[in-house]
């Protein structure tokens, strides 16, 4: 069979399991969950073994060593996976909700009620705990997956993808509510995007160049964010034993993901006194700084003059762009001109700033005296997430299991007819 026909049929069976699992009760997908959760756990030797075959090809092809660490699968991380089952399943069920239901003139009684998206595919490159958690929560939702991995964990992704259906069929649903892409080849990728009769919309998680090349061929909608720029503006008036321990977390402790810090704002009033004392905490961890002219001589040895492409860079490592600037207005047209649409934070004691900063800029999360990490699922009270969407339409911000549905009108009448 050519991958192009494998890949219609692939999407199709999705399509057609969709259904179903759209009129699945929360108890069955609940119960698939659970069966999951056992399966991974009872079938550890057979995830190492094929995750071993994955490990011996990256070495062989010359993976680094961090990425082979990424890539390994542990008894910690299978009971991961499992504890993540169990705890998506104990989740709100957000399929059959219903909102805002409102009673017209005419006496019609018009609400929206939460139904699944359909078809969802995710095209990803990460570790293969991501096969289970983007699974389980698209199923959570009532939501059949397509699911592309990495090929570097080709095995490891065939096997979890094989218990997932067989949790499914546990649970009397059908196992093609999971599509595990069955090849390395990637062509597959751009027929799957050609398939928006089957695939509603599509997922991308990787690097920049994925997710553009993802966009460029996708006919259906996307639920992105090409990277995460995030800001912290530090007004004159902003608490500094608050404010050091605030930025030391947002750009140290974890500076490879996208909610970690990128580029500091420091109002001028306070940026003489402020900057050497955060140059103090900061350099001794290895964190180096690409400082405006106003700021180069605050930041002590590991401060190099700015480019102006550091400004809108994502470093995704332990380099912070830091600039001085004269008034919120202009680190405002900064975050304007430079800023992602991801996390943006403001430091001040000024309510009245505050609130201003919430209303002024634009990202799928705005934050006052808080680290730019807490844009996670997890940390806003979704209980999990697939990923951050910047895209605005349907999803902006964290995307748990609700953000993975829509919205339809239901109308209840009594024989009203239009006039």
């Amino acid at each position: 069979m050519n991958l192009e026909l494998q890949m219609r049929e692939l999407a199709a069976s999705a399509r057609s399991a969709a259904r179903t699992l759209a009129t699945a009760t929360g108890r069955e997908r609940n119960k698939a969950l659970l069966a999951l959760a056992d399966l991974l756990q009872d079938s550890r030797q057979e995830i190492f073994a094929a995750n071993t075959l994955d490990l011996d090809a990256a070495r062989a092809g010359g993976l680094d060593e961090a990425r082979i660490d990424r890539l390994r699968i542990t008894d910690a991380g299978v009971d991961s996976m499992a504890g993540a089952c169990r705890h998506v399943a104990a989740l709100s069920d957000p399929v059959g909700e219903v909102e805002g239901m409102i009673r017209r003139p005419n006496g019609l009684l018009v609400g929206r009620m939460r139904i699944p998206l359909g078809v969802i595919a995710i095209i990803y490159e990460s570790r293969p705990n991501v096969t289970i958690d983007a699974a389980i929560l698209c199923l959570k939702a009532g939501n059949s997956v397509i699911l592309r991995g990495g090929s570097e964990a080709y095995h490891s992704n065939q096997i979890l993808g094989g218990l997932l259906r067989r949790a499914l069929e546990a649970a009397g649903l059908p196992g093609g509510c999971v599509q595990i892409v069955p090849t390395t080849e990637r062509a597959a990728v751009k027929h799957l995007l050609a398939l928006d009769e089957y695939i509603d919309v599509v997922i991308p998680r990787g690097g920049e160049g994925l997710i553009r090349a993802v966009v460029k061929d996708a006919t259906m909608p996307v639920l992105k964010h090409y990277k995460g720029v995030c800001h912290i503006y530090m007004h004159k008036d902003a608490d500094q034993e608050q404010a050091l321990p605030i930025i030391e977390n947002a750009k140290v402790q974890r500076p490879g993901v996208c909610n970690a810090l990128e580029c500091l704002l420091v109002h001028e009033g306070v940026a003489r006194e402020f900057l050497p004392r955060l140059a103090a905490i900061l350099a001794p961890q290895g964190v180096s700084f690409r400082a405006c002219p106003r700021s180069l001589p605050l930041l002590g040895a590991t401060a190099t003059p700015a480019e102006a492409d550091d400004f809108g860079r994502e470093f995704l490592s332990l380099t912070l762009a830091v600039k001085v600037v004269a008034t919120q207005a202009e680190a405002e047209e900064h975050i304007a001109c430079h800023g992602s649409g991801h996390s943006e934070a403001i430091l001040t004691r000024t309510h009245d700033r505050a609130m201003r900063f919430l209303r002024t800029v634009d990202a799928s999360c705005v934050l006052i005296n808080a680290s730019t990490r807490f844009n996670d699922g997890g940390e806003l009270g979704l209980g999990a997430e697939i990923g951050i969407s910047t895209s605005k339409i349907h999803a902006y911000g964290p995307m748990g299991v609700k953000e993975l549905t829509s919205l339809k009108y239901i109308v209840f009448g009594e024989g009203q007819v239009r006039v």
